[in-house]
């Protein structure tokens, strides 16, 4: 039986609840009824007795779905002990609520050279620039980031000390995660959730941190390679120049699904330019975060020279006392319009300056078919800024790259992205450089004679200049290590043919190797090739799974969460 304290709980509990909670009580009272044990009936009242009527804003600012996922992950768990979380992206989260917020979790990756993600700019713009008071709000952040890079978490850190610095009061620390987040994420989290339900301030609470975050050091193994192979994978003609690199390097440690990290060097014609047009020496020496280095090797081989940040650009501005009211996006460019007031400043500005981030190439390789080398696909990226066309500093570095040259790298793990058993099949949707990631999964499968069933989509521009890996792929396909094999080439006919068309157009067996428990895998470019492709195969679901468009969602999710549904874009 109930007590009278317990009976009034349940019945506060009942007038204010949804209906999904009304049923997970429902649940509880009658295992109490069902039972009719003293413990039965301890055990559900502990579980009710929670801060219902508690509301949380979880906002996520994402790149990969990766704060996305787990801003829903803890939503539900706030959920199942009565706390009302809601679950916004921070593009879409209306700024002028932020003031009338009591509990606010943000959950933020970091890009780049410390950037927030492009669905968290506005949001973050916000915080920084308006003069505005945050006196009731309690908040927390859980910056997801990589360690490897050498600012990390910096998007996260930024948030955090910001919105202490409009009045806002951390319920508990920051809690910084490099890629595998999940355990340090849920100590995070269940220590709010301690908060909420004992209304009691932690604020210098002890959260769990692994010690490789803690201090912020890239303990990734370092390999030191040689190159062996660097050639251009299109064909006379092609628009795009996509380098196929293959580097040996001894105890080699990796898996398909992969990436490989590598820290580029700058053009030495552009860290001379710098050196002549400040009159520095080559030779003089400069300590950088408290390690000395050459003026030539700062510059060559440590800082970032070629894309400056807004934030850069801005202290850059202060240490030279000048406004900059025009775009400038790299140093020689800045040194050249904004002169220094005379070169002893060059030491300073350098000070301010991000390192190099490291750049991630997908494994393109298989440990099983390819010895100790690990093989990446590179397309050369070629944009404009300011109407002048650039190319990325990385993919300029490995496009000239010579044979026998050394190169150093790291291995990046990827869990989310592997293959599955050996008896498993698989659909891969990999137009462009995404192929790279089959490549390795097909070379895999083929070399340890895995009997699933393998089904490639790709696509490029033209079939005669840029069928990536053709020979590979049409003998795969002969020998039957290719299930099935389509291909989209958009600019060969009048009217665009995209991966998705394909997709479309084999709809109902791609329906129907999913509901054979078949695993879905895209690589690529995130937009809009990945968002383009998994709408259409949401309509797939949605028409031969006979399904609403809320069903299809849902299918499609629950693919994801059974581990049959993962993405690799960029």
């Amino acid at each position: 039986m109930l007590g009278e304290p317990k009976l009034k709980i349940l019945l506060d509990l009942i007038t204010s609840s949804s209906k999904e909670e009304l049923v997970w009580m429902n649940c509880y009272i009658s295992n109490i009824v069902a039972n009719g044990t003293k413990e039965s009936a301890s055990s559900s009242a502990a579980s009710v007795n929670s801060p219902t009527g508690k509301k949380i804003t979880i906002a996520y600012g994402t790149e990969t779905g990766n704060s996305k996922r787990m801003a829903a992950e803890l939503a539900a768990k706030a959920k199942k002990i009565g706390v009302n979380a809601k679950v916004v992206s921070l593009d879409q989260y209306r700024l002028n609520d932020l003031t009338k917020e009591e509990y606010f979790l943000t959950v933020i990756s970091t890009q780049g050279e410390g950037e927030p993600p492009t669905a968290a700019k506005k949001f973050y713009d916000h915080i920084h620039n308006n003069g505005f008071r945050l006196e009731k709000l309690k908040y927390s952040v859980l910056a997801l980031g990589d360690t490897s890079y050498p600012l990390f978490c910096k998007a996260g850190e930024d948030v955090d000390t910001q919105l202490q610095k409009l009045g806002g009061e951390r319920l508990v620390p920051i809690q910084k995660c490099d890629l595998d987040y999940d355990t340090d994420a849920q100590n995070w989290f269940e220590t709010i959730l301690r908060y909420l339900n004992n209304n009691n301030a932690v604020a210098n609470a002890t959260v769990t941190v692994s010690p490789a975050v803690a201090k912020k050091v890239n303990t990734k193994k370092q390999y030191t390679g040689t190159v062996l192979t660097n050639i251009n994978l299109n064909d006379k003609g092609s628009a795009k120049s996509t380098y196929h690199i293959e580097i040996a390097a001894e105890g080699l440690e990796y898996e398909p699904g992969d990436s490989i990290g590598i820290v580029p060097k700058n053009p030495m014609l552009a860290a001379e330019s710098i050196l002549t047009l400040t009159g520095t020496m080559a030779d003089k020496n400069i300590i950088y975060r408290d390690i000395s280095y050459t003026a030539l090797e700062l510059l060559q081989n440590k800082l970032n020279i070629s894309h400056l940040t807004d934030r850069v650009v801005k202290r850059y501005a202060s240490v030279t006392g000048q406004e900059i009211d025009v775009p400038v996006s790299d140093l020689y460019t800045l040194l050249k319009t904004f002169p220094l007031k005379d070169n002893t400043q060059l030491e300073e500005v350098l000070g301010i300056l991000n390192p190099i981030a490291p750049r991630l190439y997908t494994v393109a390789s298989a440990p099983a078919a390819h010895n100790e080398e690990m093989h990446i696909t590179v397309a050369r990226d070629v944009f404009e800024v300011n109407n002048e066309e650039r190319i990325g500093v990385c993919s300029a570095f490995l496009g000239d790259i010579k044979i026998e040259d050394p190169i150093s790298f790291f291995v990046q793990k990827n869990k989310r992205f592997k293959l599955p058993a050996a008896d498993k099949d698989i659909i891969m949707i990999g137009p462009g450089t995404g192929i790279a990631a089959f490549r390795s999964f097909i070379a895999e499968r083929d070399a340890t004679g895995a009997n699933g069933k393998n089904w490639l989509f790709f696509g490029e521009q033209h079939f005669a200049t840029d069928f990536l890996y053709q020979t590979e792929i049409q003998g795969w396909v002969e020998t039957g290590v290719l299930t099935r094999a389509n291909v989209a080439f958009s600019r060969d006919q009048e009217k665009k043919v995209y991966v998705q068309h394909k997709i479309t157009k084999h709809g109902k067996d791609f329906y129907q190797w999913l509901q054979d428990g078949a695993y879905l895998y895209i690589c690529g470019s995130k937009e809009p090739m990945s968002v383009d492709v998994e709408q259409t195969i949401l309509e797939v679901i949605e028409l031969f799974g006979g399904k609403t468009k809320e069903e299809a969602v849902q299918y499609l999710s629950q693919m994801e969460e059974e581990g049959r549904y993962s993405k690799d874009v960029y």
